[in-house]
């Protein structure tokens, strides 16, 4: 017989049972969202097979994927050699210029610093380093899932190239993504004289595609002004910044129409420091870094993004707003070229004439600082010294210059070359300029006058005038 009793027991059961199996759901849950988010266990296996599977047919450029674009620098060259991809990277000595004025003995590949080495994902790559530098190096592939004797750690996976020789490596791209290369043999030297690139690695099969596609490697260097050597001791006085081994007004611009999806890989295998590479005017979404691409989940809105030392930062964007849109690192001394820190505070100095006084002794000297750093520091008696700041823009000299580009969107382009400044091309009424006294009434602005702030809930009541 049915009774009160036993409904409660039933109601008990069905609930704890309910629980159970809510639980049970919520772990399955969980496990899955582990598995789609990071690929887990079933991943994990999956890239050890590829590592050892016979590997795809060779992936050709403008065929399986469309090339970066790497401004200033260049993409290593290939052969395809019985189905293998094959590279020559010579590690080598060069002059580079990094902005007016300023050349310097750098270390890199191919007489280039930052070259991009660019594959596909699921074929082979044979790469030939040739070392003709005055010490052993070796190559990392940095963030590349590889056989442990080719990750290129010298004097623990392999032995250091001695000079005069060359070395093979050899392996199958099992995941893509935007990933490094650097030496692992006396690091800080080598990678602080320049010898770092990007490994991009394209997707077999992408799940969607962009209309431009750029690749930046972001640099800091210690040159002592009037020298020509960057100094590889240097650990907190960096003094000059570089996007593909130049700084501003050297670095070439990134153009694109409007109405392409643009790419930009960023990354950064600078000694010390981090970089907020900031783009005016849009929003992007953070899609990736050297650990690979983000689920879009995971896609971050943002209008800044910090490049860690050792890391790659993935953004994309829509390009719909027409302009030159500055794109530079947020960290203020690191828009500027060979600034001296070891000088005092000069704002607010009156100097009356004292500079007067100093050039009997200095011809050349001028007293500078005092009302701000923002005019152009061109002026300098050291040989081999770059000015400290950008260059000129279309409405005057751009007061920025070290890691500092500009991303040029433009209508209806039929090339990529920099199309030059946008100011020929700006609507009326969309610039920035001196009011007029019509306006100034109009709208009932006093320049003489300082608006008080708006008084908040529990603030007192603005002081009348």
């Amino acid at each position: 017989m049915l009774n009160r009793r036993h409904v409660l027991a039933s109601g008990a059961a069905l609930a704890a049972g309910a629980a159970i199996s809510g639980k049970a759901s919520a772990a399955a849950a969980h496990a899955a969202d582990h598995e789609n988010s990071y690929g887990g266990r079933d991943r994990a296996t999956e890239l050890a097979r590829k590592l050892r599977a016979k590997p795809l047919p060779p992936g050709l450029p403008h065929r399986d994927y469309m090339p970066v674009v790497a401004p200033n620098t260049g993409t290593l060259p290939f052969e395809i050699v019985d189905g293998v991809k094959v590279f020559h990277m010579v590690a080598m000595e060069f002059w580079n210029e990094f902005a007016p004025g300023l050349k310097a003995l750098v270390w890199g590949y191919n007489g280039m610093l930052h070259p991009v080495l660019e594959a596909v994902e699921g074929e082979r790559v044979r790469i030939y380093v040739t070392n003709r530098l005055p010490e052993p190096t070796t190559v990392h592939w940095h963030g590349v899932y590889i056989d442990n004797g080719m990750d290129g750690v010298g004097g623990m996976t392999q032995k250091s190239i001695p000079p005069g020789e060359t070395y093979k490596y050899e392996f199958n791209l099992v995941e893509p993504g935007t990933k490094m290369y650097h030496p692992h043999h006396d690091e800080m030297t080598q990678i602080a004289l320049g010898m770092t690139g990007m490994f991009v690695i394209h997707p077999r099969k992408p799940r969607y595609k962009v209309d431009r596609d750029f690749s930046i490697m972001l640099h800091e260097w210690s040159i002592v002004p009037g020298t020509d050597r960057p100094n590889p001791m240097e650990m907190t006085d960096f003094n000059v910044f570089t996007m593909n081994g130049k700084s501003f007004p050297l670095t070439h611009p990134l153009v694109a129409r409007t109405g392409q999806r643009v790419r930009v890989r960023l990354g950064n295998l600078g000694p010390m420091d981090h970089h907020p590479i900031h783009l005016h005017n849009y929003s992007f979404q953070v899609v990736g870094s050297d650990g690979g691409d983000y689920p879009r989940s995971a896609w971050q809105p943002e209008t800044t993004v910090l490049v860690p030392v050792g890391s790659t930062r993935v953004f994309e964007l829509d390009a719909s707003n027409p302009g030159d849109w500055a794109m530079h690192c947020h960290m203020t001394h690191h828009v500027m070229t060979q600034m001296g820190h070891q000088f005092g505070n000069m704002i607010g100095v009156k100097p009356g004439n004292l500079g007067d006084k100093f050039r009997d002794l200095l011809p050349d000297y001028m007293t500078m600082g005092q009302d701000g750093m923002g005019a152009p520091m061109g002026m300098t008696s050291l040989p081999n010294t770059a000015p400290m700041t950008g260059g000129r823009g279309p409405y005057g000299y751009i007061s920025m210059g070290g890691m500092f580009t500009v991303m040029k969107i433009r209508d209806n382009i039929t090339h990529y070359n920099d199309p030059g400044w946008y100011k020929s091309d700006v609507p009326p009424g969309t610039v920035a300029e001196k009011a007029q006294e019509t306006q100034l009434r109009r709208d009932r602005i006093n320049p003489d006058r300082i608006p008080a702030p708006i008084p908040g809930p529990s603030s007192p009541a603005a002081a009348p005038e």
